[in-house]
């Protein structure tokens, strides 16, 4: 009988590895880097730094966690290019050398894994709280448009030609300081309504000089970072970037023009594009804001990126509702994705990889906590901190809680940016 169940076990991890063959496979980026297997946890707002925006000790323990996990690829949250522009009241900012110690512990935390680590560096826009930003910039003077909720945010102010390369050579500064830190690529935010996503949307930037108007123009913003954190880490290195394959919104930024881009980024040599979509206006990342027949498909995304595996050959990695295993599998073996993008699930299942090679879990359950209050759940203002807290909870050492009430990060989010605005304003 012992025998038999020694059998039993051999016969299902033969079949598993079978079925995991696409998953559990190696893949090469253009720039020859190596990702060991086909999962990444893409990029979550963290808001776990310090109050002086240094990495926590506590978020880089979350990062030790995560690669013992053994994904192929780790995206950090917003990393911040200026102190003076924050999504979030503990968002880390890399603009000069002052916590590179920090920084080279961060990279650490991967350190014997063969598991990439890459920050995301992103600039908020007109997507900064009034709570937390003396003074708000964008493309254009637009402010957002969120009912009530917009009262959260200023009008932002027109961005000048000078403050416009001032943002891209700061792009550039902060991907040198961590690839000099020890970080092993690094990933441009364009995507969900900050600041490059701003720029690419006629929506909110109606500028008439070489930066507006027509979609080249647009995408110039983008490219002239590209151009620049290229030639600030140099060719061995790999660059990618989160883009939406929409706004989703009237006279927004379509997916055509975003079909558009990657092309043109496809052109430039990028490594690794990440497909998403929305805004804090339409927030089509959120889970709870999905048709129910692209949410029984699992993958939100995955009708764009067929069609934009027909137009480029740069590695394309999607995120936003894989759930299953086996569906992670078939959109591998489809050859439509060359990466599984995950994020919410890391919050709750941190061995997450070594759990789909083992077998041991075959579907990632991720509650969407609310409060009943519509405009606060729609837009996530309750769902983002309640994850937050989860990765807040790994970093301290202590296990995810799925049961933890959506007052809590409520409370949580209020906190963060009530004693930000009272320092700010000191």
């Amino acid at each position: 009988m012992e025998g038999f169940f020694c059998l039993s076990i051999d016969v299902l991890n033969i079949f598993t590895k079978k079925s995991m063959k696409n998953i559990s496979s190696s893949f090469k980026l253009p720039n020859g880097s190596v990702l060991k297997n086909r999962i990444a946890k893409s990029a979550m707002s963290e808001n776990f730094g310090t109050r002086h925006h240094a990495p926590s000790k506590g978020l880089i323990n979350a990062y030790q966690v995560w690669a013992k996990g053994n994904p192929g690829l780790l995206i950090t949250g917003n990393i911040m290019v200026d102190t003076k522009a924050l999504g979030e009241a503990h968002n880390v900012v890399v603009e000069d050398y002052k916590d590179f110690e920090l920084l080279k512990e961060w990279a650490k935390s991967v350190k014997g894994t063969g598991v990439h680590l890459w920050p995301q560096i992103n600039h908020p826009g007109r997507q900064a709280f009034a709570a937390i930003n003396r003074e708000t910039v964008a493309p254009s003077a637009i402010s957002l448009n969120m009912g009530s909720a917009s009262k959260m945010f200023k009008m932002p102010t027109a961005l000048t030609e000078e403050a416009i390369w001032d943002i891209i050579k700061r792009f550039g500064n902060t991907a040198r300081i961590m690839k000099e830190a020890g970080f092993t690529g690094c990933q441009i935010h364009g995507a969900h309504g900050y600041l490059v996503s701003q720029f690419l949307s006629p929506n909110s930037n109606i500028r008439s000089d070489q930066w507006g108007g027509s979609l080249f123009n647009r995408t110039r913003f983008v490219l002239e970072i590209y151009r620049e954190i290229r030639r600030q880490v140099g060719s061995d290195y790999p660059i990618g970037i989160k883009i939406n394959s929409a706004d989703f919104q009237r006279g927004g930024f379509t997916e055509e023009e975003s079909m558009e881009v990657i092309q043109l980024l496809g052109n430039e040599g990028i490594d690794l594009i990440e497909i998403s979509g929305g805004t804090y206006e339409r927030p089509a990342m959120i889970q709870g804001d999905r048709k129910k027949s692209t949410i029984s498909r699992e993958a939100y995304f995955l009708d764009y990126i067929e069609k934009a595996r027909k137009l480029i050959k740069t590695p394309l990695l999607l995120t936003g509702g894989f759930r299953s295993v086996s569906v992670m599998e078939k959109a591998l073996e489809d050859g439509s994705l060359d990466v599984v993008g995950l994020a919410r699930p890391f919050c709750l299942y941190p061995n997450l990889a070594n759990q789909i090679f083992d077998g041991s879990v075959q579907r990632f359950e991720t509650p969407i906590p609310k409060i009943g209050i519509k405009f606060l759940d729609q837009l996530g203002g309750v769902e983002l901190p309640w994850y937050e807290l989860q990765i807040q909870r790994i970093g301290k050492g202590k296990s995810p809680k799925t049961k933890l009430p959506g007052i809590f990060a409520f409370w949580f989010s209020l906190k963060s940016l009530f004693f930000k605005s009272f320092r700010k304003n000191k």
